[in-house]
């Protein structure tokens, strides 16, 4: 139960470091301008943004592997595949310019793969529930 708890937590921070990180990619040419201004150039750097992907990445895939062990189901393991590639692909082989088109993608496929592994552990936790219920009741 507490395990369950913990990798809820962790889905909902994915949820949330994935989603800033979708914002991030596609008002990063808007704010790269104004980032000085307010004191915050350091997001300028590469540094941030590799922090924020390995921050990413290492939530992920604490959450969504140990959670996969107990729903079984793969689709939220390809889409933090997809994500994931996409940011790679993106970072890699891409022109700057297509950045801001494209990282969102990224970002929303990998919280939406938080999104669905949080539904699918609840409905296992639910039905785990269900049937411990239905056994105490026999005995």
């Amino acid at each position: 139960m507490k395990n369950l708890k913990f990798n809820q937590t962790l889905d909902k921070v994915g949820i949330t470091a994935s989603v800033l990180c979708a914002i991030h990619c596609a008002f990063f040419p808007v704010l790269l301008t104004l980032l000085p201004l307010l004191g915050i150039g350091f997001l300028v750097k590469g540094w941030a943004e590799i922090a924020m992907v390995l921050f990413s990445l290492l939530i992920a895939g604490v959450s969504i592997l140990s959670a996969y062990k107990l729903h079984q189901n793969v689709l939220p393991l390809v889409l933090l595949a997809t994500g994931f590639s996409i940011i790679g692909v993106v970072h890699l082989f891409l022109p700057k310019n297509l950045e801001p088109f494209i990282l969102p993608f990224g970002g929303l496929s990998i919280a939406f793969a938080h999104y669905l592994n949080l539904n699918y552990k609840g409905r296992c936790f639910v039905k785990h529930h269900y049937k411990t219920q239905i056994v105490n009741r026999t005995k």
